[in-house]
């Protein structure tokens, strides 16, 4: 796979008793968080799992995939 930059943000939610997966670049009104886990690891591998999914589904609907959000130091 493309080494694709995209952003990952691990949350805790003390209201799931897990981590929350948000994927910002494909974030929509309807969702917002994407996967979850039960440890640290355990999200962060479900959250590279939904993104290869989510960019080969983009991939073969012929959807532009969104544009990574790069972090400028100046």
């Amino acid at each position: 796979m493309n080494q694709l930059k995209y952003q990952v943000n691990i949350l805790w939610s003390e209201e799931d008793k897990c981590y929350l997966i948000e994927l910002p670049e494909f974030a929509t009104e309807i969702q917002r968080y994407f996967t979850h886990g039960d440890t640290y690891e355990e999200a962060l591998s479900n959250a590279q799992e939904v993104l290869e999914l989510l960019i080969e589904s983009y991939q073969t609907e012929g959807k532009p995939l969104p544009q990574p959000q790069i972090l400028q130091i100046a």
